[in-house]
């Protein structure tokens, strides 16, 4: 009898270990996972996938109100005027994330557009997406040079109510953004983007 007990306490304790390996583990932050950029008749544009997780001190604020500000910055320097940052081509994108506790709804403000969501996860599953964004062109372009390019993305603090900026000095967990993602590149011929996968 001993023996089946200690057998089934053995079997019981294997499962909640297996759950426990199993389940998913949730990274906060975030995490560029695509960049395409293109060339079209108007002059560039550059599409974005990510990842975005929001960690709880953030969910909260949501809750409490507070819009949070998300950039999405993209940037092509020559790389014969690196060391002058002699930035060629720029783009540059604020969206805003808010949640109405009245309609229960989360909803992406963009420049030129807003847009509302049942859920969290489907807000950030649309903010993770940039589309088709239209480039800036600062500086006379050539086929034949090789550029910098440079694509971060990061929470902006500077629009945050006063008191949770200074809750964010000096804190971690407002220290929210992605890596600077960096690459080599020619300009792409027109149909034919060029791409690039971060690992």
């Amino acid at each position: 009898m001993e023996h089946i007990r200690t057998s089934v306490k053995f079997f019981v304790l294997s499962i909640c270990v297996l759950l426990v390996i199993a389940s998913p583990v949730w990274a906060e932050g975030v995490e560029i996972k695509s960049v395409q950029f293109s060339a079209v008749k108007a002059g560039y544009e550059i599409s974005v996938d990510s990842e975005i997780t929001l960690n709880p001190t953030l969910e909260q604020a949501l809750e409490k109100g507070v819009v949070l500000y998300f950039v999405t910055k993209f940037s092509l320097i020559d790389s014969r005027w690196y060391w002058l940052s002699d930035e060629v081509v720029r783009g540059k994108t604020r969206v805003g994330l808010r949640y109405y506790a009245l309609t229960r709804q989360y909803l992406l403000n963009y420049p030129s557009h807003s847009q509302s969501f049942n859920t969290l996860a489907e807000a950030l599953q649309a903010l993770s997406q940039l589309r088709d964004f239209p480039l800036t062109i600062k500086s006379e372009l050539k086929a034949d040079v090789d550029y910098i390019a440079s694509l971060r993305i990061w929470l902006d603090l500077t629009r945050m109510p006063k008191p949770f900026q200074v809750e964010a000095l000096g804190s971690s967990k407002w220290d929210f953004s992605s890596e600077k993602l960096e690459w080599q590149m020619k300009l792409p011929a027109p149909g034919q983007p060029f791409q690039i996968k971060a690992h």
